[in-house]
This record gives C-alpha cells, structure tokens and sequence, in this order.
C-alpha cells in the first residue's frame, strides 16, 4: 500500500461522500473473514458527509459499541455512525489499521441523497452468519453468465449484509457503478487499490492513505456510551 500517512483529524477535514475505508485487523476472525474472501483487508465502510453534520461512517459490523444514528438506538448489523467515533473504536478497541481513500469526481445533490435514501432502507439490516457469508462469496463468484442474470436489481431483499455489500449497493444507488453487480460479488478487498474496482466515468478511487490515530485513553471513551441521538434526517429530493 502507498506510503502517505495522516492523522485522523486530518481524514475527518478531508471527508467526503463515497470516501472509502478500508480496515486490517489481526483477530482470528479478522483472518478468517481474509482468508474466506482471499482480500488484505477485512472491513471496508464508507463516508457520509452531508450539511453541516459530522462526517459519518456507514458499514456493517457485529457490535454495537456506538449509536446508530439513523435509528438512534445502539444495535448490529448495518449502522450509521459518527465516523471519527467508529475509526476510534476499530482502531483501539478492534485493533485494526485503518486506511482511507478519497472519490474523485462530479459528485451532485442527487447522488447524496441516493445515498441517503439507501440509509433508509438498509440500516438495521442483520449482519451474516459466517456460513452465510461463505456461501453468499462463493456464489458471488459463480459464472459471469448466471451472476449476471441475477444482478438487474441487486439491492431489494437483502435480508443480511455483509460490509462490502452494504458499500457496494450504495455506490450502485449512487450511480458510481459502471455495471450492476450481485451484492455478493464484493468483499473488502474489492475496494482495495490492488484490485480494480469498476468505477462510472469521470470517478475514481485514490491510493490507500493510512490514518494514524491519537493515543488510547486509559479508561473507556464516555463517547461509546453517551445517549444515542438520532440524525436530523434531510429530505431527499423528488
């Protein structure tokens, strides 16, 4: 991965809708989750900067560390969160490195609010089962002929999402996607710049920039346990 380092502050001024970021951690399941989908990365979230709020994180994860703040309540699966809270809590409590890389494009009012709308409809979602997940990656990698059948509309029914998928869904809502996909089809390492990720034209992803994090506290953060409050939903445009 490329060599350019910032701190986190520094990534949270940079924020952008459709920046992506991408995690590698060192637990056994982090190793499995890399070693089933054969990526270098185990996690992979993407921002939501919009307004004037805070930029936020959306992905997919098994705790429930942090409120959701589209849901305003603490739960798993697919989560909306505060994005410098989230990086924090996989950094020190996960123990994951953390990289970001920036979209490069035209992006509109339009496509943000896509992305919101894909908010709507996806937070809460269940995470998967790891045989689940295995047998949803392996049928992602089916023939080009049958995945293709099967990937007119891939966003409806999702009854679990995995992280990459919850990323890629939105990037399709958004537009960013040069060709449909089944959800399945991606894992954290399809957002990885060593492995080309089919991007509309007029976008594309920069290099993995890592992020380096400020020192631990000595005592849980209050941030991971303050009252959830929800997000000031912004009506999306007809």
């Amino acid at each position: 991965m490329p060599a350019s380092v910032i701190t986190l502050d520094q990534a949270c001024e940079l924020a952008r809708t459709g920046d992506v970021w991408i995690f590698r951690g060192s637990s056994p399941a982090d190793r499995a989750i890399r070693g089933l989908t054969n990526a270098p990365v185990n996690h992979v979230g993407m921002a939501i900067v919009v307004d004037d709020l805070p930029p936020l994180m959306w992905h997919a994860e098994l705790g429930r560390s942090l409120p959701d703040l589209w849901s305003g309540t603490h739960q798993r699966g697919v989560q909306l969160h505060d994005l410098r809270d989230a990086v924090l809590v996989w950094g020190h409590r996960y123990g994951q490195r953390a990289w970001l890389r920036q979209l490069d494009g035209p992006l509109t009012r339009e496509m943000e609010d896509a992305a919101l709308r894909t908010v709507a409809r996806l937070d809460g979602t269940p995470f998967p089962s790891m045989a689940r997940l295995a047998g949803r990656w392996l049928r992602g990698r089916a023939p080009d002929l049958l995945r293709r059948r099967n990937s007119r509309d891939p966003s409806p029914g999702l009854e679990t999402a995995y992280c990459a998928e919850v990323v890629a869904v939105t990037y399709e809502e958004m537009g960013l996607l040069a060709e449909p996909r089944s959800p399945s089809w991606y894992d954290p390492g399809r957002f990885w710049s060593g492995d080309e990720l089919d991007l509309a034209p007029g976008f594309r992803l920069g290099g993995e920039i890592a992020v380096t994090l400020p020192p631990a506290p000595s005592a849980p953060a209050e941030a991971t346990r303050r009252p959830a409050r929800r997000l000031r939903r912004r009506r999306p445009r007809a």
